[in-house]
């Protein structure tokens, strides 16, 4: 067989194959009518022009442990502590149910810790974001979905994993979560509520100064609630989500750092230093919603108003003893304790109907208010009083004509970011850095159907992003020694980013892509040295441009052993696909303050093999080259792992039972050197990601007869289903 052949029987055979689950038995979503079980056919993976989404509702191999470790395997993400979350080279703004989180760095890091991946109905990466959704949504946004669909009947699933790693020492890890959910003919309601344990530790060397490893113990908790009232034809969504994490650290290091000797002489001299400390980290989140969508005649015309409120608040409390080791029985003892509040308002309307322009169209447009309110405290004095409000409207046209799809549209935001620090030295309050402007967001795509599910695609969209309230923190928030000093910067500014996307698609799985962006004011991860001091805070890079170039391409192995003639008839089950995926991406920054520029390629390849007893087999394989991530060179590969997830399912289909191992050969690392300085600065860092566990999830039975799974998808209908999502309140 010719390889042009093997390449159109692979894109054909997946049109069917993938158009299910590449993890489990098809996924079905429910509908009784009449007495008759009807199903829709649910997507591991959909390609869609301006979004990804990734299914994890049935998907062990990311649905095992938590929703961190899930995203770190979706082919094309990157997650690091330098730049934190990256897909196919744009840095995400993360969302939640359609509303945006509003954190970011460690606090994010252990929300989604803290969170067990199955409680994670679907992710969906939209790469291109249109005029609808803010424009403060920067590069890309990544939308954890939670919610389910309602059912006329009680459903109840329970969630449990327990992993291990084993080091120096045996380390536990493990969570229990709880799904609720049900209607009648006067509202839903839905209930979900988990905890997660996790020891772990953490070892890292900065430039020969100082080395420190932490022995962690995290603790969090989740509960989500959420109903849906219908009033005559409208609906009303109430929801309210708590998240709490309290999580301990007990840390040693040791150095070398400058000292005066002797006191008062004005001559400093390095001395070894020996340092223990403990530091405690709380967070508690309370956050409310509150949706009206007014109903119309005609489906496809809607109002949505919206109010959202959230609180976070956080505490690091650090309390050390440093030790010369040439000098003993003369302590130093270090008492830290920073704090900081955020409240974050909101309030948009938006509003969609059709219209009669070329062979259809659709009109959108809408406004947003929103407020963020940010403190900070050092040691119980406020050092810090943040505001920022912004006002936008837009409006949005869709438009096709015979295999053309068009969407253009524009977005107006006003700014008004200000605020007050307090310079702890002297006492002395200095304004921030403002930022009041105006500014006007396009977007434009065109889209091309070459064939049925295959498509060509063109987008330009221009954003912003707005620094996080923890990039702004001028205090300490994780650790602290005589050598490391790290904190935010209060006066770095918003990024303005111009993105271009060219993007041919096959099938929901196969694509290529390139992706252009022109960057201005990015905000970066700056580290320098001074002397045996390191400092790490946050700055804008002037103006930096990115390319990415992007491919993922199926691969069903059935093609090696059945005749075409038997594969063109499609007599097959999809279930029983043997496949593997394959996923390459290549980025390049170009950073004038970088002069020695090198790419990144980044590589993941992912399957599912089937053994008797209907026994799936799920390897994972991520890989990424040496090169420049802004303003670091990665010494060792960012990504290096090897994941290995066995399933089965028991009890026709209700239980699930997952053995997985992750990072099976202990090769995780982070190891990087500046390359904005004149002399390099070597970070290194090591992390027990190696674990091995068990991952249980349970459909507990209902009475209903009906409120089975139906598992053959090449005899279902396909049918247009009523929204009953509690939750997922995003456009």
């Amino acid at each position: 067989m010719n390889k042009k052949k093997v390449f159109a029987i692979a894109l054909l055979s997946f049109q069917i194959s993938f158009a299910q689950n590449t993890d489990q038995k098809p996924l079905t979503k429910e509908k009784n009518i009449e007495g008759v079980t009807i199903t829709k056919t649910k997507k591991a993976v959909e390609q869609k022009a301006d979004r990804t989404i990734f299914d994890f509702s049935e998907q062990p191999v990311l649905n095992s442990g938590s929703s961190l470790e899930g995203i770190k395997k979706l082919p094309g993400m990157v997650v690091t502590d330098i730049a934190g979350m990256m897909y196919q080279g744009k840095l995400l703004e993360v969302y939640m149910d359609g509303r945006p989180l509003n954190i970011n760095s460690n606090e994010l890091t252990a929300f989604l810790e803290g969170m067990p991946a199955s409680a994670i109905e679907r992710i969906e990466v939209i790469t291109q974001p249109g005029a609808e959704f803010p424009a403060t949504s920067g590069g890309a946004i990544l939308n954890i979905i939670t919610s389910k669909k309602s059912k006329s009947y009680l459903t109840a699933t329970y969630s449990g994993g327990y992993r291990f790693s084993n080091y120096d020492k045996f380390r536990n890890k493990f969570n229990n979560s709880i799904v609720l959910n049900s209607k009648n003919k006067f509202f839903g309601w839905q209930l979900s509520a988990g905890q997660n344990y996790n020891e772990s530790f953490n070892e890292n060397k900065m430039d020969g100064l100082s080395t420190a490893f932490s022995d962690k113990y995290a603790r969090s908790y989740f509960v989500k609630a959420a109903t849906t009232f219908d009033i005559g034809p409208d609906r009303l969504l109430l929801n309210y989500d708590y998240n709490n994490s309290n999580s301990d650290a007990y840390s040693n290091s040791d150095g070398t750092f400058l000292i005066e000797n002797p006191a008062g002489s004005n001559v400093f001299l390095p001395e070894k230093y020996t340092n223990l400390s403990k530091s405690k980290t709380k967070t508690d989140r309370n956050e409310f919603t509150a949706t009206y969508q007014k109903k119309f005649d005609d489906k496809n015309k809607k109002l949505d108003l919206k109010f959202n409120f959230s609180n976070l608040n956080s505490q690091f409390n650090q309390n050390g003893v440093t030790e010369l080791i040439n000098y003993p029985g003369n302590p130093n003892y270090l008492d830290m304790k920073n704090s900081s509040n955020q409240k974050y308002y909101n309030f948009k309307v938006d509003y969609s109907q059709p219209i009669n322009i070329l062979d259809e169209g659709k009109i959108s447009f809408g406004g947003l208010y929103e407020k963020t309110d940010f403190t900070t405290d050092y040691l119980d004095i406020k050092n810090l009083d943040y505001q920022r409000q912004t006002a936008s409207t837009y409006a949005e046209l869709n438009a096709k004509l015979k295999k053309f799809s068009f969407i253009t549209g524009v977005r107006a935001e006003n700014y008004d970011i200000s605020g007050k620090s307090l310079n702890l030295n002297n006492q002395s309050w200095s304004d921030l850095k403002a930022f009041k402007r105006f500014e006007l967001f396009p977007n434009a795509s065109i889209q091309y159907d070459i064939a049925p599910s295959l498509y060509f695609n063109v987008n330009y969209n221009r954003k912003i992003s707005l620094p996080s309230t923890s990039q702004l923190n001028p205090n300490n928030n994780t650790f602290q020694n005589p050598n490391v000093n790290i904190g935010g910067n209060p006066n770095i500014q918003p990024t303005i980013y111009n993105n271009f996307q060219a993007k041919l698609s096959a099938f929901d799985y196969a694509f290529i892509s390139y992706d252009y962006s022109i960057v201005n004011d990015q905000v970066m991860m700056h580290v320098e040295r001074d002397a045996y001091t390191m400092k790490q805070t946050n700055v804008n890079i002037d103006k930096l441009t990115q390319h990415s170039f992007n491919v993922g391409l199926p691969l069903p192995l059935m093609i090696f052993t059945k005749p075409l003639s038997e594969i063109m008839k499609f007599n097959f089950n999809p279930d029983k696909i043997n496949f593997l995926y394959f996923y390459s991406g290549y980025q390049f920054q170009d950073i004038k303050e970088v002069l020695d520029k090198k790419g990144l390629w980044f590589f993941n390849i992912s399957g599912q093999f089937i053994l008797p007893y209907d026994i799936k087999v799920s390897p994972t394989f991520s890989y990424s080259t040496k090169g420049n991530y802004y303003f670091f060179r990665a010494e060792k590969p960012f990504m290096n792992s090897v994941d290995l997830n066995i399933s089965k399912k028991f009890d026709n289909d209700r239980l699930s039972i997952s053995l997985f191992a992750n990072d099976i050969f202990n090769s995780s690392r982070m190891s990087v050197k500046t390359m904005n300085t004149n002399t390099p600065i070597y970070l290194n860092d090591r992390r027990d990601s190696r674990n091995f566990g068990i991952s249980i999830n349970y459909k507990i039975p209902t009475k209903n007869k009906l409120a089975k799974v139906e598992q053959n998808i090449l005899n279902t209908e396909n049918i247009k289903e009523e929204s009953g999502s509690i939750l997922n309140q995003n456009k």
